[in-house]
């Protein structure tokens, strides 16, 4: 009657929980709790490795590295440089004493302008000179008249007409050759026109700039004695510049003229500079084992100062190269991994050596091989998942 009783209580409170839904619930609860305690057991031991749930397979997408067009760059150190053809190293072509300075580093001349002016002995003694040859010139021309005259009057013979003759081309000849040496000296024809008429000379020269540019160096000062092969102004035209670069000669072979350029100059951070190789030298530096190359860069503000440092990309032909996607990319302590499957369902993360990002894939340099099955997207989710699971204590 008791069992009878208690019987009769059990099915009503049973119905109560069915009349409620509560029993599927709690069938399903307990089912659950079942899934995730087995979940948990299957996680690996490495923390670095997580087993995939259906749930999360969903997000997943799987494939294998594969091999893809890409457009293959190099970047080398490079430098600002005065564009060779705009630059002008302006000297003295006679020795002398520097006077006076009249233009500095980093004042704007003009061509013509009068950069300095020196005081030279041997500008003026080729001066007498000519001045001297020119006189003999002149007598030698009056003797041959003479001879001429006295010749037609039967007083001279033809000889010493011949000879008189001789001297006068030997006195043009000189005069012509210190005429020649004062414009190797810097001086005008009108200046020697003018010393042959006034006989006056003079021994101040002045050094004077051959086109317009900023005077970049002065190498002399007052009172300083300067010779025919000393350097006193090296004067440029900053409008264009270039920018050279040194490629080593094992990546030379790929570089041609033409070939696309962008350049970056630490200075002008904001600023990416593209255009195209303008030279490509025929030969290899021997001491360095690099090719010298450079761009042509207009500088009309002169924002682009010789010197400054940059760095040079060269973007060449397009080459196969084994990528990932860029979504297959986990970034974690500036190194670079992937997840690579170990076994069905399970997979572990790898370091790889990456190179540049195109058309959202990035190339593999190292790290894994095109015959691994990795997650091609959503690794992201997989890595919270394994530090998820290490916070858990899956281990």
């Amino acid at each position: 009657m008791k069992l009878f009783r208690n019987s009769f209580f059990f099915s009503h409170f049973v119905r109560g929980w069915l009349a409620l839904g509560l029993v599927p619930l709690l069938i399903t609860g307990c089912k659950a709790k079942q899934e995730t305690t087995a979940a948990a057991a299957s996680q690996p031991s490495n923390p670095d490795e997580v087993m995939i749930s259906p749930a999360l397979k969903e997000n997943l997408k799987f494939g294998y590295p594969e091999m893809a067009d890409v457009m293959g760059t190099l970047t080398v150190a490079a430098r600002v440089q005065t564009n060779a053809k705009l630059i002008a190293h302006v000297g003295s072509p006679v020795k002398g004493r520097i006077l006076k300075l009249l233009v500095f580093e980093g004042q704007h001349a003009a061509a013509g302008t009068v950069l300095a002016t020196l005081h030279s002995t041997d500008l003026s003694d080729t001066q007498f000179a000519l001045i001297k040859a020119a006189s003999q010139q002149n007598l030698a021309a009056a003797a041959e008249k003479r001879a001429e005259q006295l010749l037609n009057a039967g007083v001279i013979g033809q000889a010493e007409l011949e000879r008189r003759r001789a001297e006068l081309l030997q006195a043009t000849t000189e005069a012509q050759s210190y005429h020649t040496q004062l414009l190797g000296l810097g001086m005008t024809e009108a200046q020697i026109r003018r010393l042959e008429t006034t006989h006056k000379l003079s021994a101040d020269y002045a050094i004077i700039a051959p086109k317009s540019g900023t005077v970049l160096k002065r190498e002399v000062t007052i009172g300083q004695v300067v010779q025919p092969a000393d350097p006193a102004f090296t004067i440029a035209d900053l409008s264009s510049v270039w920018i050279v670069a040194n490629v080593p000669e094992e990546d030379a072979g790929q570089l041609d003229e033409g070939m696309q350029v962008e350049v970056r100059v630490p200075a002008l951070p904001d600023q990416v500079i593209e255009g195209h190789l303008s030279f490509v030298s025929p030969i290899v530096d021997p001491e360095t084992r690099t090719v010298e190359v450079h761009m042509d860069v207009p500088n009309p503000k002169g924002l682009l100062k010789p010197d400054e440092l940059a760095n040079m990309t060269f973007t060449g032909q397009k080459e196969r190269k084994l990528t990932v996607p860029a979504t297959a990319v986990v970034r974690e302590s500036n190194k670079d991994y992937v997840f690579v499957e170990k076994s069905p369902a399970r997979y572990g993360l790898r370091e790889v050596t990456l190179g540049q990002e195109e058309n959202d894939r990035r190339v593999v340099l190292s790290g894994v091989r095109k015959d691994e099955r990795i997650v091609a997207d959503g690794a992201f989710h997989l890595n919270n998942q394994r530090k998820q699971n290490a916070i858990e204590g899956r281990q």
